[in-house]
């Protein structure tokens, strides 16, 4: 048996902030046999040694606005086995994350029928901070999530629909908000090696300074991956955090720095693989790739004020991206190749400030929340053609600067034992400016919108719950794209054929409204079964795609998208947890368009399907599994050509050496899948044929690979 110090005891204790119900009970029983925690003598007692273990529970009824609505517990994103941090929000129900080019550039996302590109219409945020970028050289909202470090994720917390007051740009088919953990019970190391030429090396400590805590983080990593031009990904990631307080009562500095390196092999055509021109990993173009630098100071602060709550943050962002890409060969200059380079330099200032008041309403208890909410994007933008990364001709460059002021007020009243509703009303006005190499290019716009949402919750009976919402949101637009009169890529080309003539284009929309209903039910029908079901419509104003090499918005037809949500979450033991979510979906164009007969949307997923594993507290073992289901879709708007499925399984099993030491290898692509990450349907041409080509481009998912991690704690 082993000896306990009281005083050791206070000490552990004091630096956990949750600890399960089941963990309480038995500190109880530990205190209350130490007198020098209740506040007497220190004292050494003996215990028999005891493993308290408590079923882990993400259950949100009495919580949750929505059946859509949740948390993902920090024990299922440490034993996920994940190729690439973006994919830890795999966990999120019905969201799939993909990659089609090099490591360092921002995953796709898919998500309630949308191909959301790099992150159009799903609002990211890591401790505060938006990681979306508005009027970003690649793609509007690109959400690069390279600079975060999987090691030190508290939790991730989902919201699916523009129903949420505080939630304006980019999150109308959902929200994601990332936690870091604010202290360590111990100093963390670890170092990974992997069978793709891909190794990492990570490090975290925590210290008491003054009133707070220190959190320092520092990773390095290197990937090659099985592509014939490897990745040669290099990146390195430092974060400084002080937290002094409670989330509630308290305040946090935090500090983060990343920059990355890569080559990049896009998706190629099917074609080229067919003819034996390349294999399925080999690159059309070997030049292309990037860089990336993100570094970032922000601050958040809590504070209780009599009935009420007042929270703050501030940030401020540097950002710059260099990115090389072919996606069409040798299609639009036979001879240099198609080769672009994007580039994106800027800085981002913003906050929040809101304020939440509990008070009576007609009687019935209530509590009324008012924030603001403000950014500021200072950017330079330059497009040019290149070759071998060397450029050749400029499309365009500009100065852009975005100005966005958010006021919102959401009421929360419980207005019986089992009826509750959330009604809230946001209002954005932005501002956005361009200093363009063009200048039909040149100008500004304001625009606003208003944002009506309410939510009405039934329950809970039987431990379960009914929910209904209806609510709108939107998403901005390029600034460029909505201030363009003339199309500069054409009119490059023109130039470069020695006719001067300006090629016209007409702008698009600032702010694009979308509207959004729900039904949905939560419930526990077994005992440590949580299931939710949710049925969905969403309808866009407008589909607009950004094209990345013309540097244009190019405007779309109006869209809805339907579906039913299906997700469940078991924990059978203490040990186990199982979480399986299922999404169906359809998304359709409204109206006609000559140019594109047919009315579906190219890349909108229907069948989305995860089961994940997650084992932990079984003696010296744990482990994960994921299997991932990304269904078939149409290509082109007449359906015409349609995507293949993938189906991905990866696996993690890990044994502790000692109370300090433990050792994991993660599996990916178990059964080695020759599947596609991604698909696309467009005309290219290669070097030696006569015309473009209408083909699928694709880029295949990683074959079976390894990744064995050593970690230790001090």
């Amino acid at each position: 048996m082993p000896s306990v110090s009281c005083v050791e005891l206070s000490v552990q204790e004091s630096g956990k902030a949750r600890r399960p119900r089941a963990g309480w009970i038995a500190v109880a029983l530990l205190i209350a046999a130490c007198p020098a925690v209740a506040g007497g003598p220190a004292a050494d007692i003996v215990l028999p040694e005891v493993d308290v273990v408590a079923a882990p529970s993400r259950d949100m009824t009495g919580v949750a606005d929505t059946a859509s609505q949740g948390v993902v517990l920090k024990i299922q994103l440490e034993q996920r086995p994940v190729y690439r941090p973006g994919e830890l929000l795999e966990t999120v129900p019905g969201l799939i994350v993909t990659q089609h080019s090099g490591e360092g550039k921002a995953n796709q996302y898919f998500l309630r029928g949308f191909n959301l590109d790099h992150g159009t219409d799903i609002a990211i945020d890591l401790d505060g901070m938006p990681v979306n970028m508005r009027t970003h050289a690649h793609g509007q909202g690109y959400a690069d999530l390279n600079f975060m470090m999987p090691e030190l994720l508290q939790s991730i917390q989902y919201r699916k629909g523009p129903y949420f007051a505080d939630r304006g740009d980019f999150a109308a088919a959902g929200a994601v908000s990332i936690d870091y953990v604010d202290t360590l019970l111990r100093d963390i190391a670890s170092v990974s090696i992997g069978t793709l030429g891909d190794y990492r090396v990570f490090t975290a400590l925590s210290r008491p300074v003054g009133a707070g805590n220190l959190l320092l983080g520092l990773a390095y990593e290197h990937v090659d991956g099985p592509w014939k031009v490897p990745d040669d990904f290099h990146k390195g990631n430092l974060l400084v955090r002080y937290v002094q307080g409670t989330p509630s009562d308290g305040f946090s500095l935090t500090g983060m720095y990343m920059r990355d390196t890569f080559h990049a092999t896009n998706q190629i055509p099917e074609r080229a693989v067919a003819q034996g021109s390349i294999g399925r990993f080999g690159a059309l173009d070997p030049t292309d790739g990037g860089s990336t630098e993100r570094f970032s100071v922000s601050a958040k602060l809590a504070k209780p004020m009599g009935n009420g709550e007042f929270r703050a943050n501030a940030y401020a962002i540097g950002y710059a991206m260099t990115l090389y890409n072919n996606f069409t060969f040798a299609q639009d200059f036979p001879v240099a190749g198609d080769q672009f380079v994007q580039r994106d330099r800027r800085a981002i200032y913003g906050g929040n400030v809101s304020f939440a008041q509990s008070h009576t309403l007609l009687g019935f208890d209530s509590k009324t929340t008012v924030g603001f909410q403000t950014r500021t994007d200072d950017i330079h933008l330059g497009l040019a053609r290149s070759q071998a990364q060397q450029i050749f001709a400029v499309v365009r460059n500009d100065r852009v600067i975005e100005v966005s002021g958010g006021l919102y007020i959401e009421n929360r009243t419980k207005w019986m034992d089992w009826f509750r509703t959330v009604a809230g009303l946001r209002g954005d006005l932005y501002y956005g400016s361009d200093r363009s190499s063009l200048p039909e290019n040149s100008g500004s716009l304001t625009r606003g919108i208003l944002s009506p949402k309410i939510s009405a919750i039934a329950g809970p009976w039987a431990l379960t719950e009914f929910y209904a919402s209806w609510g709108q949101g939107f998403h901005s637009n390029d600034v460029r794209g909505a201030l363009t009169n003339a199309d500069a890529f054409a009119t490059l080309r023109n130039r470069l054929a020695g006719n001067n003539t300006i090629v016209t284009q007409s702008p698009v929309p600032f702010l694009t409204k979308a509207t959004g209903y729900e039904l949905g039910i939560r419930t526990t029908p077994i005992p440590n079964l949580q299931a939710q079901v949710a049925a969905f419509v969403l309808d866009l104003d407008s589909e607009l795609t950004f094209s990345g090499d013309a540097g244009n918005t190019q405007a779309g037809r109006p869209s809805q998208r339907k579906g039913v949500e299906l997700g469940l979450f078991y924990t059978p033991f203490p040990w186990l947890i199982v979480d399986f979510d299922y999404a169906y979906s359809t998304a359709r164009f409204r109206g006609s368009d000559p140019a594109a007969p047919g009315n579906h949307i190219p890349g909108a997923v229907e069948h989305v399907a995860a089961l994940g594993i997650a084992i932990d507290g079984l003696g010296q073992w744990n482990g994960g599994l994921r299997v991932r289901y990304f269904g078939p879709r149409p290509l082109i708007e007449d359906n015409s050509a349609r995507s293949k499925a993938t189906t991905m399984v990866d696996a993690r099993i890990g044994y502790r050496i000692a109370d300090n030491m433990k050792l994991h290898l993660d599996v990916y692509n178990l059964f080695n899948a020759r599947a596609h990450q991604i698909d696309y349907f467009y005309p290219s041409q290669l070097r030696g044929e006569a015309a473009p080509a209408n083909d699928i481009h694709f880029h295949p998912v990683e074959p079976l690979s390894a990744r064995l991690t050593l970690s230790m704690t001090f």
